[in-house]
């Protein structure tokens, strides 16, 4: 499917991941519509919906800043009928926002689980549930709809919950939706996958934390996690649902067995894996 056709919906991708994500597909033309909270500059973040989608539109793409949040039910409502409004459809959903608090469980606040919980497991089950009427008429015009969400494979691994039990639970209820909107869509034509990096991707968040510059140096750019999603979102919708994917196993499939362009100093065998592998 020709990318200056379709049309990509995603929640966040102010900055990060996401925004990597976003440009990729709009340097293919795509029409790019993103879901933020961001409307305003933020005092620590670099970014806001706004700033991204002038990015995006000199990327190549066509872009549409919607302010809203992920956990309201009628600012997601929104987000789906304002993309198709603009756009004549929707073809691709990335579930991109997400919170995250790595604490214990004697420490986790309880605003930051459930915030954890309304953005990573609610706001990627309704943005998925809400998108469905328009993927579906996507998978009727032949146009390989997909879902893709940025959480890790579902790693029973009693060290994973151990260490960060409130995140944990929250990542996982994002692969869960992946595994069961997969079987749940099967033979509609929309493929739903998860996609989740290798090694530590240099993001904001990791630059604000102490010693963060340093840190950031044995981590990949976050191109990489970008060009793994559109390889992944070029494909057939038929061919393959359901799956849980590294960026890493996904560019050496296409054949990218060369990844050191995305390390930014450390050599590949010092980089730091990521959580949940």
């Amino acid at each position: 499917m020709q990318w200056k056709s379709r049309t990509l919906l995603m929640s966040g991708g102010s900055r990060g991941i996401g925004l990597s994500i976003a440009l990729a597909a709009a340097s293919r033309g795509a029409n790019v519509a993103l879901l933020a909270k961001t409307g305003e500059p933020h005092p620590k973040l670099d970014g806001t919906v706004h700033t991204a989608a002038a990015e995006i539109e000199a990327a190549g793409g066509r872009a549409l800043p919607l302010v809203g949040d992920v956990r309201n039910d009628d600012d997601v409502a929104r987000a789906v009928e304002a993309t198709v409004e603009a756009f004549g459809g929707i073809d691709v959903v990335v579930n991109n926002a997400s919170a995250i608090d790595l604490s214990k469980t004697d420490d986790v606040d309880m605003k930051r689980y459930d915030l954890m919980q309304d953005i990573n497991v609610r706001g990627t089950f309704l943005l998925s549930k809400l998108a469905l009427p328009a993927l579906r008429e996507s998978a009727r015009k032949g146009r390989d709809p997909h879902i893709l969400t940025l959480s890790p494979p579902l790693n029973l691994d009693p060290k994973w919950a151990g260490e960060h039990l409130a995140y944990t639970m929250a990542k996982y209820g994002m692969s869960l939706t992946t595994l069961g909107l997969a079987e749940e869509l099967k033979d509609e034509g929309i493929a739903v996958n998860s996609l989740w990096p290798a090694t530590l991707i240099d993001t904001a968040a990791i630059r604000a934390m102490p010693d963060g510059e340093r840190i950031v140096q044995a981590a990949r750019s976050p191109r990489i996690v970008a060009d793994a999603a559109m390889a992944v979102l070029s494909g057939s919708a038929a061919e393959g649902s359901g799956r849980f994917l590294t960026d890493e196993e996904v560019l050496r499939e296409a054949g990218v067995l060369d990844l050191s362009e995305y390390s930014l100093g450390a050599p590949e065998d010092r980089l730091v894996p990521d959580i949940f592998l």
